[in-house]
């Protein structure tokens, strides 16, 4: 292994140090699920909304603990203003519904032949809501949308964005809690994947690794998803069809994370397999001084648009760019991050939406050489009353991406 524990070691040893912690992880509690539907019918009142419709799916499960994927029936909730739930399931999975929803509601229930468009209206009906402007979350599939005007002539259907957003975007300590340990799972798996690479090695043969690394940590599911790109590969942001083996002086991007609790984890390190070139170094130095670009200007009361445009001002300094440019930076700085992997807010030049206090999103403004290399330095931010923090310290250097003292 070299001082700066790249290579040297095996797939074994590397699993068989692992200890597991996930187990330690406390999952979110009742009284938190209370408190987000207090919050949402505290903006829903402000914006008199009387109903918001929740589809399966992690809008679903946010506000009601509910695990239910969106499929090609109508499974979901509404949730009035009044802090009343709802429920809509097909009949046959009434037991299975009633068995996983953490806050409790009555279960509606339609047969197969029956439109759960109908049942829908005449439950708001019940409720005293027959004509004016519902709500419902933006990841519902448009075939409900369209059943639920074609059901009524009297309801109008916007999009829940400014409340569900509202509310998703501002983490509570309990979720920063789970994404904190997550993410220092997964960078301890990539110190492990740096230590078994050798010359020759796949990108499946180190997916399986970091795959099985996640669960010997105690991750149930392992790696929530991995990409694993050697040399000329790592110039494309998200992979390539057929990905070639390990080279000696290759570029290494590693991009993985895991869940646990609903909640996940996402970190990127690029390094050199042997000696980088000058122009090598180059490129990462600049992707880091972007990155600690995009880090200072996270500030409470700074749009997620500066925070874009302070990666990219930097990336552009360097002659790079400008704009999505190559030589430069091809995509967006970043993204929120929770029960989704991708969520507001994200990082991205004209969002005004402003930074506050619980906000959790990456800082990955990536530098992609075309038919050469790309580097990405992917850390998360959580913001504080104090300002960002990070939940990982970004990459040492190319050589040395952990900071190993040699």
């Amino acid at each position: 292994m070299n001082k700066f524990g790249i290579g040297g070691s095996t797939i074994e040893a590397e699993l068989n140090a692992i200890k597991p912690t996930a187990h330690l992880i406390k999952p979110i509690q009742k009284t938190e699920y209370k408190n987000r539907i207090i919050k949402a019918c505290e903006l829903m009142v402000a914006q008199n909304v009387k109903a918001i419709y929740l589809n399966a799916g992690t809008n679903l499960l946010y506000f009601t603990g509910t695990h239910w994927h969106s499929s090609e029936r109508m499974v979901g909730a509404i949730l009035l203003s009044t802090g009343a739930i709802h429920y809509i399931a097909p009949n046959f999975e009434k037991g299975t519904i009633r068995d996983f929803m953490m806050m409790e509601g009555p279960i509606h229930c339609w047969e197969e032949h029956e439109s759960p468009f109908t049942l829908f209206n005449n439950i708001l009906k019940s409720e005293g809501i027959s004509e004016g402007e519902v709500l419902i979350d933006e990841s519902t599939p448009f075939f409900i949308y369209e059943g639920i005007l074609n059901a009524s002539e009297t309801l109008t259907i916007s999009n829940a964005k400014s409340i569900i957003s509202a509310c998703r975007m501002i983490k509570s300590e309990a979720e920063i809690s789970i994404m904190q340990s997550l993410m220092d799972i997964t960078l301890e798996v990539h110190k492990a994947t740096a230590r078994i690479l050798r010359v020759g090695i796949t990108a499946k043969e180190v997916e399986d690794f970091i795959h099985e690394a996640h669960k010997r940590y105690g991750v149930v599911s392992g790696s929530y998803f991995c990409i694993v790109l050697f040399g000329i590969d790592s110039s494309f942001p998200h992979g390539v069809k057929t990905p070639k083996p390990l080279e000696m002086n290759d570029i290494v991007l590693v991009d993985t994370g895991c869940s646990v609790h609903d909640y996940i984890s996402d970190l990127t390190r690029t390094y050199v397999f042997g000696e980088a070139t000058d122009y090598q170094r180059k490129i990462w130095n600049i992707e880091k001084e972007a990155q600690i670009a995009a880090f200072n200007a996270s500030k409470s009361g700074n749009t997620c648009g500066i925070v874009d445009v302070a990666a990219r001002n930097t990336i552009t300094s360097h002659g790079l760019g400008p704009d999505y440019n190559l030589p430069g930076c091809p995509h967006r700085t970043g993204h929120g991050i929770g029960l989704d992997i991708h969520e507001y807010p994200y990082i991205l030049k004209g969002n005004e939406t402003i930074l506050k206090s619980g906000m959790c999103y990456s800082v990955e403004p990536m530098i992609c050489v075309p038919n050469q290399f790309g580097i990405r330095l992917e850390d998360h931010i959580y913001m504080t009353t104090d300002g960002p923090k990070w939940f990982t310290q970004p990459a040492y250097s190319i050589e040395n991406p952990f900071g190993i003292k040699g």
